[in-house]
């Protein structure tokens, strides 16, 4: 099976303008734009995918051409990353079986999390979009628990069936849970990772379909499919002691920075 990784990157973020940009610092104090990280998670992935860097910002270009990655440039009126990585592929010609969408502020992204999810999508052709889900330990629902009653937009977290199709999807804590949890315990909240895999014809068909009151509310774009209908297929991955966190807000920098020395990445 064929398939392409897209990492859509934004100059104009409205929380955090120019975030692709940031600089992290790694385990032997070097410090990497947040946009080369990210390729070089995707870089990473076993099964040697194509990857591109997806961006209508001629700053990002010059940066992720200067470490080595493919650019496609896309237009300014993609309104999130699966709009772009549509466009992205469409400017590529296609000729894929899954495109996955690396979101560009993801750098501690496992490579497995991606086969997982690429394998999913080989098992199950009525999925049209799979995007991995991790459960969080007492620690990490603490975090989501702590970004939340300080007002920060922190990670997301999803629900799903027995049959793992997705319910929901929201920057609140859900479900709700008032038990509290030790650090390395399991909970029922799961982590969801900003990462898609998503069928050609679905991916392509994303962009026309109205922006309903679920996705404007929360601003996640995975909510258009759902607002859609369409079944969105949750892949429950494994840290394997890994940790991992999004870009989220500048004052995620020191974090990510801390787990970029923690896991030796220079």
């Amino acid at each position: 099976m064929s398939f392409l990784i897209v990492i859509p990157a934004r100059y104009a973020s409205q929380r955090y303008p120019g975030k692709p940009l940031a600089m992290l610092r790694g385990a032997s104090g070097a410090e990497k734009s947040l946009i080369r990280r990210s390729w070089e998670a995707a870089q990473a992935v076993p099964g040697s995918p194509r990857v591109v860097v997806a961006t209508d910002d001629d700053r990002i270009r010059a940066a992720a051409e200067g470490f080595g990655a493919e650019v496609v440039m896309t237009s300014s009126e993609a309104r999130n990353g699966t709009e772009r990585c549509a466009e992205a592929v469409k400017r590529l010609g296609g000729g894929f079986d899954v495109v996955v969408n690396l979101q560009g502020d993801a750098p501690l992204t496992p490579a497995w999390f991606v086969s997982e999810l690429v394998e999913a999508m080989r098992a199950e052709p009525s999925a049209e979009i799979a995007t991995p889900v991790l459960r969080c330990d007492g620690a990490a629902l603490n975090a989501f628990l702590a970004d939340r009653k300080a007002g920060r937009v922190g990670g997301t977290t999803a629900v799903f069936g027995h049959d793992r199709s997705a319910l929901y999807f929201s920057k609140e804590v859900i479900p709700f849970t008032s038990q509290a949890y030790a650090a390395e315990s399991a909970t029922p909240v799961f982590h969801h990772v900003g990462v898609y895999a998503y069928r050609p014809d679905a991916l392509a068909a994303y962009p026309a379909w109205p922006v309903g009151p679920l996705e404007t509310l929360e601003g996640l774009e995975q909510l258009r499919f759902l607002e859609q209908g369409r079944r969105v297929l949750c892949v429950e991955v494994e840290g394997r002691g890994r940790a991992f966190w999004e870009l989220n807000n500048p004052e995620d920098i020191p974090r990510i920075e801390r787990m970029l020395a923690q896991m030796g990445v220079e």
